[in-house]
């Protein structure tokens, strides 16, 4: 689980990341970027009903997801930005190391570990 400072969830953050954010793919792993005034970076992960119809997998591969953010990604990250992680339905299939090592090279790519 993110810690709360951590986590973005108001809807009037998300919109605002998805009006001025930029987007960075890799693979079928994307996120989409906004500054924010604050003192910490923030996180929310969209896994729609085109990943699977199942809750129990979406709620599987966010909480993957979390988990590798909380521990390798957030002791690294620059502070204050906001993001989304969008999922797409191959990421169900990927063992937990393929996950991690796809979301690492995701942040590395936006330059912001």
């Amino acid at each position: 689980m993110l810690y709360a400072a951590n986590r973005l969830a108001k809807r009037s953050d998300i919109e605002a990341v998805h009006k001025r954010g930029r987007s960075f793919f890799v693979g079928n792993l994307g996120i989409r970027l906004a500054k924010n005034k604050l003192k910490v970076s923030r996180f929310a992960i969209i896994t729609s009903l085109k990943v699977s119809k199942r809750a129990v997998d979406r709620n599987k591969l966010k909480r993957r997801l979390r988990e590798i953010i909380r521990k390798d990604i957030l002791p690294k990250v620059q502070p204050g930005f906001d993001g989304i992680l969008i999922t797409k339905k191959p990421l169900l299939e990927l063992p937990f190391d393929a996950l991690r090592t796809l979301t690492i090279s995701l942040f590395k790519k936006t330059r912001l570990t």
